[in-house]
């Protein structure tokens, strides 16, 4: 391309010399950065804006004021630490999609609707006996860690829901700890309030919890308790109908759970009794059943766990009535909370040390033999205590050497 010179002292350009194919050229390139340049500005301003969103949600937390520390309970897709979110103890449930590529995205995508499934549920709760939802986050790579050697970052596909934290730890390790001497009489009936309580909220706002165990319901330093996990918990169908399949935990699941036929809240109420034998025995149901066992003994031979003969009336009588194989004649749990407001609990009721001990023997023994075969041999050593008070012979010597 040649520039000439005019008279008048300007420069022109000669038109039968333009290059008009490399200037197309050169012009599509520059208007391709420039579309792709507005591209990210638009991606860019997409992201900040969807940030922006998010934060305006009322349940989702700022992750710059979360704190995780110490792992103080493990599931099976992902963790429960110990942390502090602006300022407050709490605990932080970290749930692990996996890597990218290690799950389908049909569980993913199951996975998703559980968290926000039960992010919808509890963070609308607010009940003394219902554990407090602080807020959650749907996946962010701003989560950390804090370690001895500074912080570990999370993926961005870690979500994490932040409640309460409560010192007293699960119902279940504590009536582990009081199992061998039980709990005063006033404890159980304070703790199954509480629990009674907690589940009649539940239930005026229309939400099955499923999965009802004392491994599921916290204490605070009061020794308060408070329910937990709200992870396969939802609003009660209208049509019963509509809830079915086998949700929960062997030996709190009620009949119709495990039969696989249609249920409602009263599923709740089977559970709320048996935690209440259990909180009563600080021992476990069925312990020593495989799943079929108690599947087929509960739902055919009406299987419950034994009430000892030392339980108040007053208590084996709510028991019996939250497990009963018909759900239509379960109560109401706000009238378990009436029946259990009502148990005189000043004359005590709990089961006592030497109740502890002859259970103690009793399951020590029954574990070697079944019942004919103790009263067999109960009988035999107290026929060799008479002979050897009645005879004491020296021809009779070898009655006694019986291993006791």
């Amino acid at each position: 391309m040649k520039k000439s010179e005019s008279g008048g002292g300007g420069g022109y350009v000669r038109a039968d010399q333009i290059d008009l194919k490399s200037l197309d050229e050169q012009l599509q390139r520059h208007l391709s950065r420039a579309w792709t340049m507005e591209k990210n500005k638009e991606k860019e301003e997409d992201e900040v804006e969807g940030r922006s969103t998010r934060s305006r949600q009322e349940w989702e937390i700022d992750p710059s004021k979360l704190i995780i520390k110490t792992v103080i309970a493990r599931g099976t897709f992902g963790t429960v630490h110990r942390g502090i979110y602006d300022g407050q103890d709490v605990a932080v449930k970290l749930l692990d999609w996996g890597e990218e590529g290690h799950r389908s995205e049909a569980e993913i995508a199951s996975l998703r609707a559980a968290f926000t499934q039960e992010v919808a549920v509890w963070h609308k709760l607010d009940h003394p006996n219902v554990t407090k939802f602080i807020g959650a986050t749907m996946g962010t790579s701003e989560l950390q860690i804090q370690t001895e050697n500074g912080h570990i970052g999370m993926p961005s596909n870690v979500c994490c829901v932040v409640v309460e934290y409560c010192p007293g730890g699960a119902l279940k390790s504590y009536l582990i700890k009081n199992r061998r001497r039980k709990l005063a009489f006033k404890v159980v009936v304070q703790l199954a309030l509480d629990l009674a309580r907690g589940l009649s909220y539940l239930h005026t706002k229309k939400i099955v919890h499923r999965d009802v165990k004392t491994e599921n319901m916290l204490l605070d330093k009061t020794r308060t308790l408070k329910i937990a996990d709200f992870g396969v918990a939802r609003i009660e169908a209208s049509n019963p109908h509509d809830m079915t399949g086998e949700t929960g935990t062997l030996g709190y699941m009620a009949p119709e759970v495990l039969n696989g036929n249609p249920y409602n809240r009263k599923c709740d109420v089977y559970s709320f009794g048996i935690c209440l034998w259990e909180i009563y025995c600080c021992d476990m149901p069925y312990p020593d059943l495989s799943f079929s066992e108690v599947t087929s003994a509960v739902v055919r031979q009406n299987l419950r766990p034994e009430i000892p003969r030392c339980c108040p009336s007053s208590l084996a009588n709510v028991m019996k009535r939250c497990w009963d194989a018909n759900p239509d004649k379960r109560p109401e749990m706000d009238e378990v909370v009436s029946m259990l407001e009502a148990i005189d609990t000043s004359k005590g009721g709990g089961i006592g040390k030497e109740d502890s001990r002859w259970n103690a023997y009793k399951k020590s023994v029954k574990a070697i033999v079944n019942e004919k075969e103790l009263y067999n041999y109960l009988l035999l050593c107290w026929a060799i205590i008479f002979v050897k008070l009645i005879v004491p012979s020296p021809h009779c010597t070898h009655l006694y050497n019986v291993s006791m």
